[in-house]
């Protein structure tokens, strides 16, 4: 499978991402992960053009379909599958300095979108944007919302995390969709705090035809896998909602720095908007679903057991 790099030309962001894969393909999981094939040089990748030109690389093909946006049967293997990749980047070490900031630097992260700029996009939108007065409105006072939050999430535990997972990065066994086959798409992997990897994927699920349902199963799955301590879990509604911010961010300086045409962002409003007033309905039930959850993992005496089950994919983990 070749994959040609058309979101940036970072050199060390691949390196990273190549480096994290390396690792992980060396583990015994029961999930497959993209690995990247040498060059005859040794490298994992080539630039195509001299220069700036793009980056390439190749990978061993993975069997598998991308699930269909209705289906909803896999969430409980995702949950495991993520709360074992959880598990495992907790103990690995690539070797080198990861290049995305985590997700609670936001102002780092996208230096063109200060407060000044955020403000005057969301409250005197330009042309384009106008008719989405209320809808930006709506994610101005997320925006600052999430500001004030951001000094106590750097306090929580920190790992790597994928950063990324969602129904378009992962692939389902062709013969049993309600079975996660593989993770795809590392590229957002960084240290971040550990509880950010759930909350981006209980974010993707907002909205879900079946959203109760579907947060059940992933939460189910994946405290069989993981347990959190309680601040983590406090801190899984702000982690939602940040997430939400930083996707406009993206979307904001890509507009900003006229990557994007407007419809995009325009596009992207939209579905943010109606995104943050779900959070706002759902979040109550989605914390008691995780909390029922590790809690009965841990009654139970079932969490033990499989944590103990999962470290034959962490070699060298006490």
């Amino acid at each position: 499978m070749l994959r040609i790099y058309d979101t940036h030309r970072d050199r060390g962001k691949i390196e990273f991402e190549h480096a994290v894969l390396q690792k992980l393909g060396g583990r015994s999981l029961p999930f497959q992960v993209p690995v990247p094939i040498l060059t005859p040089t040794g490298e994992t990748l080539v630039q195509l053009e001299e220069g700036a030109g793009k980056f390439a690389c190749l990978f061993q093909y993975i069997d598998g379909d991308s699930p269909a946006e209705e289906e909803s049967g896999y969430f409980e293997s995702f949950g495991e599958a993520a709360g074992t990749l959880s598990r495992v980047l907790a103990g690995v070490s690539p070797g080198l300095a990861p290049v995305y900031r985590p997700y609670y630097e936001l102002r780092r992260a996208y230096p063109l979108c200060t407060g000044e700029v955020i403000r005057e996009l969301c409250l005197n939108p330009p042309v384009p944007l106008t008719e989405l007065g209320q809808e930006l409105q709506l994610l101005y006072r997320a925006h600052e919302n999430i500001t004030a939050s951001l000094a106590e999430l750097e306090g929580l535990p920190h790992q790597l995390v994928h950063g990324d997972l969602n129904a378009s990065n992962l692939l389902v066994e062709t013969k049993d969709h309600r079975q996660v086959a593989a993770l795809l798409d590392f590229e957002f992997c960084t240290s971040d705090v550990r509880a950010m990897e759930p909350a981006v994927i209980l974010s993707g699920l907002l909205g879900h035809t079946d959203e109760k349902t579907a947060v059940r199963d992933f939460c189910r799955g994946f405290s069989r896998r993981f347990r959190f301590t309680a601040a983590e879990i406090k801190a899984i509604p702000v982690l939602m909602l940040l997430r939400k911010v930083d996707v406009f961010l993206h979307f904001a300086t890509r507009y900003l720095e006229g990557t994007d045409e407007a419809s995009v962002l325009q596009e992207q409003v939209k579905l943010l908007s109606v995104d943050l007033n779900q959070l706002s309905v759902s979040t109550g039930a989605i914390m008691q679903i995780l909390l029922e959850e590790q809690n009965t993992r841990a009654q139970t005496g079932i969490l033990t057991e499989q944590l103990s089950n999962a470290e034959q994919y962490i070699p060298g983990i006490d």
